[in-house]
């Protein structure tokens, strides 16, 4: 009886530890070398990557509810929910959650700043920026307005559109002390700096029913209005390189490229309900919200199109030297 006993026994633990070896193998590894675009679903929760040729690499699927993520250091993703109390921190190159950061419910976006090595999450539950190193460890909190989300970084500042309410909040990165408040349009959403031009682009949806057909650009030291450019509809999602500026309208479908300056140089209607714009190589990327497609165009041209999960709601990309 007690061998009969010691079986069950032996053969119990057996199968919690296969199971337990299961749940510890974690996602597709990504290879450091891998260039990559990554489309972050939300409708299916689900990270799909592809090459820059556009081919499919692995797609993560979730069970959890994220809305949003980013790249850290370039071989790790943090993943966070607006309705989840918590963040994970996933290592690319194996597939393994590496760390869960406590962040109550209310998480609306997160951003990394390269250079000084910290990452942020803004959370509309109590309307604050939080900073965290590299291993998630908290190191300040700040309250700043209603519904703080888009973010973007220069030279040791960073800088928070309250999106529900008629101010941006410009930081010390380190310690988060708000160092200046500008006032913008309410709604404000999409953010980014062209230092080339000592300049940065505010996007938004607009109030009520009428939808925003502008991008402000402020001067990046003082917050003063130095220009307007007309974008189409409820343009919210921004790229940059070198020397254009991609802009996303989701109102209208519609991707408008310009210089530096703002000078509209070419637009083109893509995707249904487009949030995210990114760019690799020579080619500008494009997620559709509403299609769940995922679109690479090049000289003004859609190239290819993609299906991917449902609610491709943003595009994160890393690319390596060849």
């Amino acid at each position: 009886m007690t061998i009969v006993k010691d079986r069950k026994v032996f053969i119990l633990l057996a199968i919690l530890m296969v199971l337990t070896g299961c749940s510890e193998k974690g996602f597709t590894p990504i290879n450091h070398h891998q260039s990559f675009v990554g489309a972050v679903n939300i409708v299916e929760p689900a990270v799909s990557f592809y090459d820059p040729s556009g081919d499919k690499i692995a797609t993560w699927k979730f069970d959890k509810a994220y809305t949003g993520a980013v790249l850290i250091q370039k071989d790790q993703i943090l993943m966070y929910g607006h309705e989840l109390n918590e963040a994970d921190l996933y290592q690319l190159s194996n597939g393994k959650k590496k760390a869960t950061i406590e962040t109550g419910v209310g998480a609306t976006n997160a951003y990394y700043d390269e250079k000084n090595q910290l990452f942020f999450i803004t959370n509309s539950a109590n309307n604050t920026v939080t900073s965290y190193d590299l291993n998630g460890k908290k190191l300040n909190q700040t309250k700043l307005g209603n519904y703080p989300m888009s973010m973007a970084s220069h030279d040791g500042k960073l800088y928070v559109v309250n999106y529900k309410d008629t101010v941006l909040s410009v930081l010390n990165m380190k310690t988060l002390e708000v160092e200046q408040e500008w006032e913008i349009d309410k709604s404000s959403n999409g953010i980014v700096v062209v230092p080339e031009k000592n300049s940065i682009w505010i996007g938004g949806h607009g109030e009520g029913s009428q939808p925003n057909q502008t991008v402000d650009i402020y001067d990046l030291h003082t917050g003063k209005n130095i220009g307007v450019l007309e974008a189409a509809f409820m343009p919210i999602g921004f790229a940059k390189s070198d020397h254009e500026v991609y802009i996303v309208n989701h109102g209208s479908n519609e991707l408008v490229v310009t210089n530096l300056s703002g000078k509209v140089l070419w637009h083109i209607e893509v995707g249904a309900n487009p949030f995210s714009v990114t760019y690799i190589r020579d080619q500008i990327v494009v997620a559709g919200y509403d299609d769940s497609k995922v679109y690479f165009i090049r000289n003004g041209k859609i190239e290819k199109e993609i299906e991917t999960n449902k609610g491709p709601f943003q595009l994160l990309v890393r690319e390596v030297g060849t």
